[in-house]
């Protein structure tokens, strides 16, 4: 009786199988027709196309390692600078010098050594992907961003990125001077415009044709200014104004950054839930990631900088809230990102996960604001 039955199922997997090896025959073809294309040749031709196939092989070893190498990542790398124990705002007087000496000292800015930091893990202990040969030519002409491969990290420096270069306009505009009409510190002006700079640029570009620097080397300049803005400002013959109209604007601008991220989850979860087979989802989430990951070590040095504040609003119980749930939306890192529907019950939604923590922070970050702004 059940014959029929398991008869129409092997029929079935038979089909799936020989449609797998049709679609696998196809990928492979190309492939076979130049091996032995490559064969009947003399080694004249061989040698060259050989050169090159190693090179190549070299190139995307050396690719695929990069991209899987995720050095010095930590989500617990706030605790490495001990800030809770140092009870000096930024830019406050440590030491007075004698009478017209300059051995005087201030607080240094948490803020900038935490940005620099992050540059650096960014693109000196790690490689910056987005800006290497191979990300930029892409899988066969497609993207890799369009792909699930290969684009995780890439995805998770963006969003880094995204909040180091919020973080450096609001030095220069408004951190590192005193109100709004004196004068911008050179220093973190320069790190401001080199962040700025295209985040894909290799040695050579089209659009302007030409040789260019790449991305990384201006990265590398910015930390160097946050650097020297910061031992400037150690010697106190610097700027941090650590008021707290300052650190409200500096709290909304950032509440008003991972709220554009939390849009673009929502929407990305809303109408493209296919699951594991969403090949943008895991963009999305390592990007969101990044950016909280970023503003996880910036918030902490935040409340170091602008110690005094904090104390004096008696915000901190709400501040440590704030940094605790950065803390729980780090401790989510699946294997593979899924965005599946929200009502469904066999494909794990991620980015809905992730655009919950996300707005709880923001939610946060918003009545933090409010009781300072009272």
């Amino acid at each position: 009786m059940l014959d029929p039955i398991v008869d129409f199922f092997s029929r079935v997997f038979q089909a799936i199988g020989r449609g797998i090896g049709w679609v696998v025959g196809i990928i492979l073809w190309p492939f076979m027709a130049a091996s032995r294309w490559y064969a009947r040749r003399g080694w004249l031709i061989k040698g060259p196309i050989g050169i090159v196939l190693l090179v190549l092989f070299a190139l995307y070893a050396n690719f695929f390692y990069q991209t899987q190498r995720w050095a010095g990542f930590d989500p617990d790398y706030v605790q490495a600078y001990d800030l809770t124990t140092r009870n000096v705002s930024a830019g406050e007087q440590i030491t007075a010098g004698g009478a017209g000496d300059t051995t005087r000292t201030c607080g240094r800015s948490a803020i900038a050594d935490v940005t620099a930091d992050l540059i650096d893990f960014n693109v000196n202990e790690n490689s910056w992907i987005s800006s290497m040969l191979l990300y930029k030519m892409g899988f066969f002409g497609i993207r890799w961003d369009n792909t699930p491969f290969l684009d995780n990290q890439a995805s998770f420096q963006r969003g880094v990125n995204q909040a180091i270069r919020r973080t450096s306009i609001e030095l220069v505009d408004s951190l590192g001077r005193i109100r709004g009409t004196s004068q911008i510190d050179g220093d973190l002006q320069k790190a401001r415009e080199n962040m700025q700079f295209s985040e894909d640029a290799w040695y050579f570009g089209i659009n302007p044709f030409g040789p260019k620097t790449p991305t990384p080397s201006f990265y590398r300049t910015a930390i160097g200014s946050l650097r020297v803005f910061n031992d400037r400002l150690e010697r106190c013959q610097a700027v941090f104004d650590a008021r707290a109209d300052n650190l409200i604007q500096f709290i909304d601008r950032i509440a008003n950054d991972i709220g554009s991220t939390s849009a673009i989850l929502r929407e990305r979860s809303e109408n493209y839930d296919l699951g594991w087979f969403d090949t943008r989802a895991d963009d999305r989430f390592w990007f969101a990631y990044g950016q909280l990951y970023g503003y996880y070590g910036i918030l902490h040095a935040a409340g170091a900088d602008f110690e005094d504040v904090i104390a004096q609003r008696s915000i901190k119980p709400l501040w440590d809230t704030t940094e605790d749930q950065l803390r729980s939306a780090l401790r989510i890192q699946p294997f593979i990102i899924s965005n599946g529907n929200e009502a469904g019950w066999i494909m794990p939604t991620h980015l809905a996960t992730m655009g919950f923590y996300v707005l709880r922070v923001r939610s946060n970050l918003v009545e933090l604001r409010s009781v300072l702004d009272r």
